[in-house]
């Protein structure tokens, strides 16, 4: 029988001895085990010989597993980042940081001596993406950043590594909506590229307020700077202007475990009812959930759940308006446009941001 009398806020502890057993990687980050023989709590991926049911407690947190006397895995590191106690995650992202001009390809991948087929599953794993692919994004993040700071298109293509114009102007295009020659000079709405840890983001600000931050490869990224185009007639390009310099001060808070306060003033473009759930959003605190359910009764309005989670997706402001503290009624994660990956990960960093259990 497995130990019991304590109160985690999970599931029943036979669930979540399943999901260590299977090592079900869809509670990592959300669930921890203490194993009482030895003292040490690991995440439920942990590839160590799995202790017997009436050694384990489960806590949903790495500090509440500290607090109650447990040490963190050597294998599995339940305080680090899933994706980097992984040596090849670790040592591909340390290489793509070394030199993020290089063009990475499977010959490149293969000759540093990686599988590529080990490669493409792991990275798929962590990231929802392929490190080709991951590297591909880094390079365009050269690019904008060159026609940022005035460069010709040109001049960015060379940058973000493309030898062929029109492929640059075409991945450009998939990536922003709009080709590079569109971009306006002295634009009211600016896009500017945030390198974060879960992935690089684009945040689009007027002078004063922010419109847009989602993460790169978002699939509705495109179509969501293409509305912005067309609702400023054009007058859409890159840049910088003054909030961008607080949102990248108040992300870095927010991923060094800092902070979850955002002050930068938002412009939210929805519905009365769409701005109305957005506002509940961002009423619940880091470190919690709510369900769908629970959100449309926030607003008065617990006949319209399904509404409810369509104006959840149709937030363009992650993480301020944090629609991945959303998750189904049965506490399994459910869709996100940045990616089921990121909101684990999200649910995950926030739980340092949770009051300590008394």
């Amino acid at each position: 029988m497995i130990a019991q009398g304590y109160d985690t806020g999970l599931p029943q502890d036979s669930v979540l001895y399943a999901a260590l057993l299977a090592r079900d990687s869809a509670w990592d980050g959300r669930a921890f085990v203490g194993v009482t023989s030895t003292g040490i709590f690991c995440r439920l991926t942990c590839p160590a010989r799995k202790p017997r049911p009436e050694n384990c407690r489960f806590f949903p947190s790495p500090a509440a597993a500290l607090a109650a006397g447990f040490r963190a895995c050597r294998r599995c590191h339940p305080l680090a980042p899933e994706a980097l106690a992984d040596p090849l995650v670790d040592a591909l992202l340390a290489a793509l940081d070394a030199a993020p001009e290089v063009r990475w390809t499977e010959a490149r991948v293969t000759a540093a001596g990686f599988d590529l087929s080990t490669v493409r599953r792991v990275f798929r794993r962590h990231f929802g993406v392929t490190f080709l692919d991951l590297a591909r994004q880094r390079r365009l993040g050269a690019g904008l950043k060159t026609l940022a700071a005035g460069g010709k298109v040109i001049e960015a293509q060379l940058e973000a590594g493309f030898e062929s114009p029109s492929a640059f102007r075409a991945a450009f295009a998939r990536l922003l909506g709009v080709a590079p020659g569109a971009l306006a000079r002295d634009a009211l709405l600016r896009a500017d590229w945030l390198e974060t840890p879960l992935g690089p983001m684009i945040a689009v600000t007027d002078a004063r307020t922010l419109h847009l931050l989602e993460f790169v490869g978002r699939k509705a990224l495109p179509t969501e700077l293409r509305r912005l185009h067309a609702a400023v007639r054009g007058s859409l390009g890159v840049g910088t202007l003054p909030p961008h310099d607080l949102i990248a001060q108040e992300l870095a808070a927010y991923f060094e475990g800092r902070s979850a306060d955002f002050a930068v003033p938002l412009s939210l473009h929805g519905t009365p009812f769409t701005r109305r759930v957005w506002q509940a959003l961002r009423a619940i605190p880091a470190g919690e959930t709510r369900s769908y359910t629970q959100v449309a009764q926030t607003i008065g309005r617990p006949d319209a759940v399904r509404a409810v989670a369509r104006a959840n997706g149709a937030n363009q402001i992650a993480l301020i308006v944090p629609c991945h503290r959303v998750i189904g009624a049965d506490g399994a994660l459910t869709g996100y446009g940045g990616g089921l990956w990121r909101k684990q990960r999200l649910i995950e960093l926030e739980r340092q941001f949770a009051p300590a259990p008394s």
